[in-house]
């Protein structure tokens, strides 16, 4: 703990923990109709993300619950190095939280193994009772959001419930959900189109491939 900051860690999931976007994944295997029109106003904006996914997940049956939630864990593979970073944050007094926008029937299995605790893990809900899958989003934008309400779950609502003055604010992420948290912390590890944003607003970031990577930055920022 430097300057009297404790170091917190706010790690995306999907296409960070695991190697590919689950939501993505899941949309393109079961293909229901109707998505691909909801996943082309997601990139040019006109729905925002909470919409979209929300629109996508309502296309699939709830009676196909099992073969989606057996694919999504099955088909996700997570980034080498994640066990090692999560021992090296324990041993340092580092605290280490999941800040997701995926869904809680593939991201809490896919974490079970590393014995994260509850609380540790932001992800959005679902819903299986009715027809169609219903998400739920138990983390809101807080009034400071500039999305408005659109996030889903709100990654920097989170950032901000861990004050600058107090914590030593760290990301770690790799696409257009971490944008806007990228530009509250103290350093971002980054991936893919993320780092075409660190380097466009000129942010304090490393690229890496690999959990590995960002352990051995942490080690050098230590010593540093």
């Amino acid at each position: 703990m430097k300057n009297g900051r404790q170091k917190v860690i706010f790690c995306d999931f999907d296409g960070t923990i695991t190697g590919n976007d689950n939501i993505v994944a899941i949309m393109k295997h079961f293909d229901p109709e109707g998505a691909e029109p909801i996943v082309k106003r997601i990139i040019d904006r006109s729905l925002t993300v909470k919409e979209g996914v929300g629109a996508m997940f309502a296309l699939l049956p709830t009676s196909r619950r099992e073969e989606i939630v057996h694919y999504a864990i099955h088909n996700a593979t997570i980034r080498a190095g994640f066990a090692e970073l999560l021992a090296y944050c324990k041993e340092h007094d580092i605290k280490f939280l999941v800040t997701s926008g995926g869904i809680d029937f593939f991201v809490y299995p896919l974490l079970e193994p590393f014995g994260l605790k509850p609380e540790q893990i932001y992800c959005n809900a679902s819903d299986f009772s009715g027809d169609r899958i219903r998400i739920v989003w138990p983390h809101p934008c807080d009034e400071h959001c500039d999305n408005r309400g659109g996030c889903g779950m709100c990654k920097t609502a989170i950032i901000r419930s861990y004050p600058q003055g107090e914590y030593e604010r760290i990301m770690i992420g790799d696409s257009i959900t971490d944008f806007p948290g990228a530009k509250l912390v103290d350093t971002v590890f980054a991936r893919s189109h993320l780092i075409d944003l660190c380097e466009e607003l000129k942010l304090n970031y490393y690229p890496f491939e690999t959990f590995h990577d960002v352990i051995g930055r942490l080690k050098e920022m230590e010593r540093a």
